[in-house]
């Protein structure tokens, strides 16, 4: 949040809750603020003053208290209805998110031709701990559904995208993630810590991991790397196509040839 967003927070807060931890300048303000914001989901985009109270954990009243605030400052909108969702000025603060604001833009132009090949779904991943989140996403008129949106997350063992950042990842990164338990989301979910540490040697190895049904029984995906100027693997760029519609080859040349031409476009000195 920035300074005003902060300082609109502080100016109406309620007392300190019994049982809490001692206030300390704003802390326990900005955190009840993120408990409501992390209440909202994809599947539960809207909420109603109830619904934000039993699914933050905070009371009614604090809810009620805070709302304004958050909606002054355009955290957070009503609809019609006067249930409560995500506001743009959220959408704004978060899109200058140096990770996706640069390597987006530097990015589009390349996921825009190779969509226009592969007319199925293109995306662009950067991971978060043991998650991967898409910042860009391109889906054509008939391309496969998928789990997938912009600002979404998924487990990072279960796509190629994700499959190509963990493989990278330090290793501590690595154990975490695989010592983890994996839902088996389909009868082909890797699931089998010693399986996922060979993909992941073997996705350094070629160059571009592949996800076979993993999420979906209808989809496989295909993903490349995409580096700084250092060598680092900053992000990967994936096609998710139907199952059974392409050679893994093909896909494989056209993500690793796409997932170069972004790492040039990084590298240019004005980036």
């Amino acid at each position: 949040m920035t300074h005003h967003a902060l300082h609109l927070a502080s100016t109406s807060a309620p007392p300190q809750e019994a049982g809490s931890s001692p206030a300390t300048g704003t802390g326990p303000v900005i955190g009840r603020a993120l408990r409501l914001l992390g209440a909202f989901s994809a599947q539960r985009p809207h909420l109603s003053l109830s619904e934000l109270a039993r699914r933050s954990g905070l009371p009614v009243s604090t809810v009620h208290r805070m709302l304004g605030d958050l909606l002054a400052w355009g955290a957070l909108e009503r609809d019609t209805q006067g249930r409560y969702r995500i506001g743009l000025r959220l959408w704004e603060v978060a899109s200058l998110a140096p990770r996706s604001q640069g390597l987006r833009e530097r990015a589009l132009p390349h996921l825009e031709d190779l969509s226009s090949l592969v007319r199925e779904n293109v995306q662009l991943a950067v991971r978060d701990a043991s998650e991967i989140v898409f910042v860009e996403r391109i889906a054509p008129s008939g391309a496969v559904p998928t789990l997938t949106r912009v600002g979404g997350r998924l487990g990072i063992t279960t796509t190629a995208a994700g499959l190509v950042l963990l493989a990278h990842a330090p290793a501590t990164v690595q154990d975490e993630a695989l010592a983890r338990e994996i839902p088996p989301h389909t009868p082909f979910t890797l699931t089998d810590s010693g399986r996922l540490r060979a993909v992941l040697a073997q996705t350094r190895a070629c160059g571009y991991a592949v996800s076979d049904r993993q999420l979906s029984t209808a989809t496989l995906s295909v993903a490349a790397p995409v580096t700084t100027t250092g060598g680092e693997v900053t992000a990967a760029v994936s096609v998710v196509v139907r199952h059974g519609s392409t050679p893994v080859g093909a896909l494989a040349d056209l993500v690793r040839s796409t997932g170069r031409a972004i790492s040039r476009a990084l590298h240019a000195p004005d980036a």
